[in-house]
Parts: C-alpha cells; structure tokens; sequence
C-alpha cells in the first residue's frame, strides 16, 4: 500500500528551521560530525570539484566537448560511487554516498543514482532530509565522513 511518506516528503512544504530538527533526523542521522547529512554547499562544491577535473580531461583528449565532458563525469561518478562510494570531489570535501542502512552504495544504486544525476532535475528536488529525488529513488544518502 502506498502512503503520503512514500512520494515525498517534498510536498509537505519547507523545513521546520526552530532549531529542533535537522537534516537526516528522520533517518537517523545525527545533527553534526560524520554520518550526518552533507549541506548543500558540500554537495554543489563536490560537483563543481568533478565536473572541472572532467572539463580538464575532456578538454585534453576531446577538444573540450560538452558530450565528452558530460560521459566523463557519468563514468567518474559510475565507477568511484559503486567501488569507493565517493567520487574525488566527494572525498576532497569528506562525504560519502551510502544506503540508508550505512552500507555501501553498490553498482547498481551507482549506476542510476548518475544517470539521474545527469538528468539535473531530480538532483536539484530535495526533501526536508536534503536528499535529491535520484539519491530518494536508489534509497542512498550523502553523509559527511
């Protein structure tokens, strides 16, 4: 049977910001420290991290092509997610990719959680918990490490 808290907590308006709640409460996560949700900023500075290391070896071997950029960064975030659980702009920036349960990402959950990713859209729809719809669909979040 399906219910409300499965479509998304997104539709039940802004966060609660009195202080009492936080990001990952809901899940278990603690406020602060590792294992705690990574902010957005975390998140947008990790991307921006991978998306210039691709830009600069697309830029070397494709002549900067945006379709070579973009497949870069896809097999960046396939392979490191599924074996490391974070890509390099992830672990400059100490967060990490992993199921609700703690456990690693795995290939699968890689795999779609970066097609999606490419998508835009569902990594810029976040939940109260700040998780994007492609993190919500693989069942991962994007803790601190």
């Amino acid at each position: 049977m399906v219910q409300r808290r499965d479509i998304g907590s997104w539709l039940e308006g802004t966060p609660d910001n009195s202080g009492q709640h936080w990001p990952g409460e809901r899940l278990g996560k603690p406020k602060t420290g590792p294992g705690s949700m990574a902010r957005p900023g975390r998140r947008l500075a990790a991307l921006l991290i991978d998306w210039l290391l691709c830009y600069l070896i697309a830029a070397g071997l494709f002549d900067a092509n945006q379709m070579a950029i973009l497949g870069i960064f896809a097999v960046e975030q396939m392979v490191l997610v599924a074996t490391l659980g974070y890509s390099v702009g992830h672990r400059i920036l100490g967060i990490q990719v992993q199921k609700l349960d703690g456990g690693p990402a795995g290939p699968l959950a890689a795999v779609v959680r970066t097609v999606l990713l490419c998508l835009l859209i569902p990594a810029v729809v976040f939940d109260v918990d700040q998780r994007g719809l492609h993190d919500r669909a693989m069942g991962t979040v994007l803790v601190r490490m």
